[in-house]
């Protein structure tokens, strides 16, 4: 350190050769940037991660992670995001400004924006999780499941191919593939409301706002658009019939 007309000069010294190193064009830009992500990753490793592969992973922000995390490769975690001990990162995912509860497993290829996952979950793969999702602890998010703005009970199930909006779940819920809570209506958006241990069929659309109650019953293929009492079973299917001897339209040949 060295003080001349008032002025203190101070010099420090780089940790790594790569620090000083020129940022002129991409190429260079490009060769920065993975010396730093290794840095980022050795960090991981130093404070108790295990990666997949160290060269295969991006930090785009600020990663706090607990003991025996794994994560898996071409992951990439998008400003703040904390993860707790023991929690799995399967392969391809995004996470962005979301906190992971203890021994949660994400799976590969999902996508988590702005969501709280509790304890012992299990997401994906291929979920989405849209901001303002809280999960419980227990709950299970299956493949190609999309959650927006909704919070999930304790053990509560939401395995397949289904869209949660606007919504609050109970504990121990279970919701069947291919449900969809119907929360716009082209100009508001509207809550579901679904209680403890209900039980909502497959293919099934939960018209907004709508309350299911407690351990109620919602039968596959309905469209609900009434509240559904606490125990009961609600059913909204067209009587099916058949027509025998029937003849399949035949194609016309030109």
């Amino acid at each position: 350190m060295a003080v001349k007309d008032g002025l203190t000069v101070v010099t420090t010294q780089p940790s790594n050769e790569w620090e000083v190193q020129g940022a002129n064009n991409r190429q260079q830009v490009s060769e920065l940037e993975r010396h730093y992500q290794l840095s980022e990753a050795v960090r991981l490793m130093d404070n108790g991660a295990t990666l997949a592969d160290p060269k295969r992973i991006d930090i785009r922000g600020n990663l706090k992670i607990g003991q025996d995390i794994f994560i898996d490769i071409n992951c990439i975690f998008i400003g703040d995001v904390e993860i707790e001990d023991g929690v799995t990162i399967g392969s391809n995912c995004v996470i962005e400004n979301s906190v992971i509860g203890q021994n949660t497993v994400i799976k590969a290829n999902s996508v988590l924006e702005k969501v709280t996952i509790g304890e012992e979950c299990e997401v994906g793969p291929f979920a989405r999780l849209r901001p303002n999702t809280v999960l419980n602890n227990k709950v299970k998010i299956g493949n190609f499941v999309e959650t927006k703005k909704s919070t999930i009970g304790f053990g509560s199930k939401v395995s397949h191919l289904s869209y949660i909006g606007d919504c609050i779940i109970g504990d121990e819920a279970n919701v069947g593939a291919g449900t969809i809570t119907c929360n716009y209506d082209g100009a508001n958006k509207f809550e579901t409301k679904i209680g403890d241990g209900a039980f909502i069929g497959s293919n099934s659309s939960l018209v907004a706002p709508v309350d299911i109650g407690k351990g109620a019953t919602i039968a596959a293929g309905s469209t609900v658009s009434n509240n559904v009492e606490a125990y009961s079973l609600a059913i909204t299917r067209v009587k099916q019939k058949a027509i025998n001897n029937w003849k399949r339209p035949l194609k016309i040949r030109e």
